[in-house]
């Protein structure tokens, strides 16, 4: 065998090495650094929120969590303000986003969506001086309400589509839009309607009222970097196996059906 064949021979292997990294996926790399990194902000309940204790607990973090059990792995949660996790991702702070995120279009175009893993949709809070006054969201669409949002969110996105002629306000977390209802800064919040249903559970919120059907339909998955397919079929298959297999009812039920968990929570 010639010396240039050979030299051809390790080109030709060097490249197919070289690709085969190139497209490794977020997975792929998670399990040779032995950690799932994913980006989170933990201010969504129930699916991520942060305890008496500072950890960060929740219905997608439990799915995360058996997930990283799966890969053989460790979990790593990297908390970001929900803005900048798009950008987490694709400066590669983290492996996948999982925040309650919604799939919109807008965002397929930045990067790809597992499955979803469940579907919710936007409800609506109010203040008690709106009893009989309001009765749909369509209602709230006039230019003497003033409508909360959080920043970033789908909420925010749907108050915008659906209530332009009312007065809008976008504030950091859910727990500051919730507030200004409470305060009578705002007449209504916007936001998932399983935060809405648990935030109206709790004391400082019993005043509200709630008009409890959503009115978007909005399903929640997890996010990966444009490209990543190998990633997305064994985040796919781990879904499908989970819903067989009995886990995600067990975790579902543990924080939609049983609210134990709330006397932990802030």
């Amino acid at each position: 065998m010639s010396k240039r064949y050979c030299s051809a021979l390790l080109i030709i292997a060097v490249a197919w090495l070289h690709i085969g990294l190139v497209q490794a996926g977020a997975i792929d790399d998670a399990v040779r650094r032995g950690v799932l990194k994913v980006g989170t902000t933990p201010t969504y309940v129930p699916f991520e929120m942060t305890d008496k204790q500072g950890h960060i607990v929740g219905f997608e973090i439990d799915l995360l969590k058996v997930m990283s059990q799966a890969l053989g792995v460790e979990l790593e949660l990297v908390s970001v303000p929900y803005t900048e996790l798009m950008p987490g991702l694709l400066a590669k702070k983290f492996d996948l986003i999982g925040s309650g995120m919604t799939v919109t279009q807008e965002r397929n175009l930045k990067l790809n969506f597992s499955d979803s893993f469940i579907v919710v949709g936007q409800s609506v809070l109010l203040h008690p001086s709106l009893l009989g006054k309001v009765g749909s969201v369509e209602d709230l669409d006039d230019a003497s309400y003033r409508i909360a949002t959080t920043e970033g969110t789908t909420g925010e996105a749907a108050a915008q589509r659906f209530l332009g002629a009312a007065r809008l306000s976008s504030f950091a977390t859910p727990e500051e839009g919730v507030h200004q209802v409470v305060t009578g800064a705002a007449d209504a919040f916007i936001h998932d309607a399983p935060y809405n249903l648990i935030a109206l559970g709790r004391p400082e919120n019993s005043a509200l009222l709630a008009l409890e059907q959503p009115f978007t339909f909005e399903p929640l998955a997890f996010g990966v970097k444009k490209g990543d397919f190998d990633s997305l079929n064994w985040i796919n298959h781990f879904l499908n196996q989970i819903a067989q297999d009995g886990t995600y009812d067990r975790l579902h039920d543990k924080w939609f059906k049983d609210t134990a968990w709330l006397k932990e929570i802030h």
